[in-house]
């Protein structure tokens, strides 16, 4: 899979997230709205929360040997926040990717937002090809029970699935 397109992508994707933070710290108004700020600012939490649990969650129930790395995973995990999206750290930089700009409302770090967006988002579905391969139909299942990044709808099935809501 390491593809020259890959490759490229990849250093795109670096450069624009190291950018739009340090340039978010260079940038910062504390005068622009404060209402837009504290947006970014809850996004932002949102996104270290989907940007974490993966680690437990794989370390837990993916039948990783002891040593190696959490996203080693020998077994399809369809529990914790994997029940409620299907790529939470790919959700979870494209939540930082839009949550930067706000904190920081600037047009310059609103563009390398996009590209850090636009980059992660068709990274899932190299990241499904694979799933699809390692894993079959069980994926295939998985996919049509929870959705790839919209934790919101997630979060809906996942409360429908347990009986308390119909969708």
């Amino acid at each position: 899979m390491n593809t020259t397109r890959d490759i490229l992508l990849s250093i795109l994707l670096t450069l624009a997230a190291v950018a739009q933070i340090v340039l978010a710290f260079i940038l910062y108004d504390e005068n622009d709205n404060l209402a837009i700020i504290n947006l970014g600012w809850v996004i932002l939490w949102i996104s270290a929360i989907f940007g974490w649990l993966p680690i437990f969650t794989f370390k837990k129930y993916g039948g990783v040997k002891k040593g190696e790395s959490y996203i080693q995973t020998s077994v399809l995990v369809e529990r914790g926040v994997y029940a409620i999206v299907r790529h939470p750290q790919y959700l979870a930089g494209i939540l930082m990717g839009l949550a930067i700009p706000l904190v920081s409302q600037h047009w310059l770090i609103a563009g390398l937002g996009l590209i850090v967006i636009v980059i992660l988002y068709l990274n899932t579905f190299d990241e499904e090809a694979f799933n699809i391969a390692k894993f079959g139909e069980a994926y295939r299942q998985y996919m049509q029970r929870v959705p790839r990044l919209n934790f919101v709808l997630g979060i809906a099935r996942l409360i429908a699935r347990r009986g308390t809501l119909r969708l």
